[in-house]
């Protein structure tokens, strides 16, 4: 997954009341297809939270989304952690208030964001659609929450957003009393816990919001779809690294499933059937956020290793000392191979899955990197994946007022390079390295 800077926010505010709302049906009819119009007014049971009430609020909310997303999140979790404390006061204090703290001091909301422009996009004006945008952006930004904290257990990462991990911090309370061993089990355990309970919880947001019968169908079978496709990209990845996988089919795969879907596909997917849009519009965007999230995961691959610790929030090589089956590792092998390059092939197999990596090491997988023309390779992926993705959200029929700022978001989450030609061809090479295949930079 790819780590967010820290950023610092409020305070939980003080819970409030259960209200009921009842919403009318989205101004557009129908969503993902019903042409039987079941679509009709529900009624149901809403917390009451910092939300808009109209749309000149709605129009505030633009110039700071992760705000507005910041408020409903502390008024959600301030009543959650309440609740907590109702069931065991050390639950609530070890690991209930570690969730909150995780969620409310980091991340930069992009997810939050796609689902609010999207609803933008979709003529989503009125205050009851911002608000049921604004509370699945809640409710995204506590499933990464579980994304992270497991993330972290299964890498054995001691650092996110500059400070200890979850499972870190559970641990170092316990070493003098127990060893650090069993203080390491102990940690990583409480952290499993820390996520399963971001889950509920994002669940739980998810099922409060007040949705309209046939729209709540489709939001619901998105939501359930994108849990179900993040747990088995995470898997794929895990399964990549035990059997040393070169496939790279294999490896896009899990791409798409961990990442591209969960962090770009479903979350414009989702503000679009909260806006009441069509079959056609949700296609199109659904087809730009594939595009624009595996170009998202590929520059992810591509900042491990070269990117600047302190624009990404971690450490550099750690998809190495893993051992994960990165795109921009399956390229640099495969184009190694073809060219009979067994010193590239050498330094690879030395260093991938080497928890001891250092930085003399780290900087001889570069140069492979470099060498063998896979960094040039899945950049320009990037630059045509995203190109690939601006014309099938081009294709979509918008409303202007959310439209600009969705477009610049999602060029901005694709990584793209300023000035990235995707019709620019291919490189040319030194060395036994031809240009590479047209197939291996193709768009999807």
């Amino acid at each position: 997954m790819r780590p967010t800077h820290a950023e610092d926010h409020r305070a939980a505010s003080p819970p409030r009341p259960v209200a009921t709302a009842a919403v009318a049906s989205p101004a557009h009819g129908p969503v993902a297809g019903d042409g039987a119009g079941r679509d009709r007014t529900e009624t149901c049971p809403a917390a009451a939270a910092p939300l808009p009430t109209g749309p000149a609020e709605v129009r505030r909310i633009d110039a700071d989304v992760p705000g507005a997303v910041d408020r409903v999140l502390d008024h959600a979790l301030a009543e959650r952690v309440r609740r907590a404390r109702l069931a065991d006061p050390l639950f609530a204090q070890d690991v209930a208030e570690r969730v909150t703290r995780f969620t409310l001091e980091g991340g930069k909301r992009t997810r939050a964001q796609l689902v609010w422009w999207a609803s933008r996009a979709c003529a989503g004006r009125d205050a009851a659609t911002a608000s049921r945008a604004l509370r699945i952006g809640g409710a995204l930004e506590l499933l990464q929450t579980c994304a992270l904290v497991h993330d972290d257990v299964m890498d054995r990462a001691a650092l996110r957003r500059g400070r200890p991990t979850l499972h870190t911090d559970l641990t170092a309370g316990h070493e003098d009393r127990v060893g650090p061993e069993r203080a390491r089990r102990f940690g990583q355990s409480a952290a499993v816990l820390a996520g399963d309970l971001a889950l509920a919880w994002a669940d739980d947001l998810v099922a409060e919001i007040p949705l309209a019968a046939w729209t709540g169908v489709v939001v619901r079978r998105l939501w359930s779809d994108m849990r179900t496709e993040m747990v088995a990209g995470q898997y794929l990845d895990l399964h990549g690294q035990i059997t040393a996988s070169r496939s790279l089919a294999r490896v896009l795969r899990a791409a798409l499933l961990k990442s591209a879907l969960y962090s770009v596909e479903r979350p414009l997917a989702l503000g679009a059937a909260v806006a009441g849009a069509d079959d056609g519009t949700l296609r199109r965007l659904c087809d730009a956020g594939r595009c624009v999230g595996m170009a998202f995961q590929l520059r992810d691959d591509l900042d491990d290793v070269f990117g600047d610790p302190l624009e990404t929030g971690k450490a550099c090589g750690g998809d190495i000392r893993e051992g994960k089956p990165t795109y921009l590792v399956a390229v640099a092998r495969a184009r190694a191979e073809a060219a009979g390059d067994g010193a590239a092939l050498a330094v690879l197999d030395r260093w991938l899955g080497d928890a001891s990596l250092t930085e003399p090491g780290l900087e001889e997988v570069r140069e492979v990197l470099v060498a063998t023309g896979a960094r040039a390779t899945v950049e320009t992926k990037v630059d045509r994946l995203a190109a690939q993705g601006l014309r099938h959200f081009d294709r979509a029929l918008l409303d202007p007022e959310g439209a600009a700022p969705l477009r610049a978001l999602l060029l901005a989450t694709a990584g793209a390079r300023p000035g990235g030609d995707a019709a620019a061809g291919p490189r040319s090479w030194q060395g036994p390295y031809a240009p590479h295949p047209r197939g291996a930079g193709s768009g999807r």
